[in-house]
């Protein structure tokens, strides 16, 4: 069966890279992704190593091998630019600005971050704090070195936690103030993902309402800043605020909205990246082999039972 998506536009993975770097981009090949997600260091840690891995530059020669790309760096968990706290505005800052200036070297061509959390400040001041956060972490990066810089694509929330971007509005409202801080156009994205679009109360298992946000997102933003989309399917309720991924076809959303953003005509530019359960347990290779099932109109096989057991839609092992 054809493993593609139409008009040529690329699905990958969030693959962990505890086996190896090399092997993560192998097994991408190996699972018929064509792009690739990872972790740049340790998700849950301020730290970070003072050295590349010993294995990035045969990471990037496969890379380039098997034409795998764009790879996108998730940033930590940590990173929350919204929030009142000096010291974790500081340490978020500090700590974005070193997933940036890292990203050349895994040939990342996107800094993928959550817009974060106001923490209760209110939104308006948590998207005026998320502004200057995204103009210092670039004030520290830009000219470090000659490298093509990486994209900062900042992550819609599900909305749980004083989470800032559940909506067009708020998305474009970062947008806006992060311009006027001075952040250039050229240097800032957006990344939709489907589960807390879902948890956030957008409903896209309807074609009609994934219709009226694209138009709303293009007219407030422009379609062209949507550089991602973390194609996952949801075990919670619409509007929940819950994020919680589930197998692709398997959950809430389903397969006939995950097929219209897989062959939106307007998304034709957008890099795929599924973030689904057990992806360090042979489920990337089944997710995989839906999306493009999906893509193509054909029915989905029954997982079995122990898939829904399956747990996490990421593994956090640093490479």
């Amino acid at each position: 069966m054809p493993r593609m998506l139409p008009d040529g536009r690329r699905l990958g993975a969030h693959l962990p890279l505890a086996a190896g770097m090399v092997k993560a981009v192998d097994r991408a090949h190996e699972i018929g992704a064509q792009a690739l997600q990872i972790w740049g260091d340790n998700p849950t840690a301020w730290r970070r190593r003072l050295e590349p891995p010993a294995d990035q530059a045969a990471f990037r020669s496969r890379l380039v091998e098997l034409d795998i790309g764009p790879v996108a760096i998730h940033a930590s968990y940590l990173v929350n630019l919204a929030g009142p706290e000096e010291d974790l505005f500081g340490r978020s800052v500090g700590l974005l600005a070193s997933e940036l200036r890292a990203a050349p070297g895994y040939l990342g061509r996107f800094v993928n971050v959550h817009v974060g959390s106001h923490r209760g400040a209110g939104v308006s001041p948590g998207i005026r704090r998320l502004a200057d956060g995204l103009a210092l972490t670039l004030a520290e990066t830009d000219g470090a070195n000659d490298d093509v810089p990486a994209l900062i694509v900042l992550e819609n929330s599900p909305g749980s936690g004083f989470g800032l971007g559940t909506d067009v509005v708020e998305l474009g409202d970062t947008f806006e103030a992060a311009v006027a801080r001075g952040v250039p156009v050229e240097r800032l994205g957006f990344c939709l993902d489907t589960a807390h679009a879902w948890a956030a109360g957008i409903d896209v298992s309807d074609p009609a309402a994934i219709d009226a946000f694209v138009g709303a997102f293009d007219a407030r933003i422009g379609l062209e800043r949507l550089a991602m989309i973390h194609l996952n399917d949801s075990k919670s309720e619409l509007g929940s605020h819950l994020d919680r991924h589930e197998h692709l076809g398997a959950g809430r959303i389903g397969a006939v909205g995950l097929r219209h953003l897989l062959s939106h005509p307007a998304l034709a530019h957008v890099t795929y990246y599924l973030e689904t359960p057990g992806m360090d347990e042979g489920y990337d290779a089944v997710n995989v082999a839906r999306a493009y099932d999906i893509a193509a109109g054909r029915p989905l096989a029954e997982l079995p039972p122990e898939a829904m057991e399956v747990r996490g839609s990421r593994s956090r092992s640093a490479p």
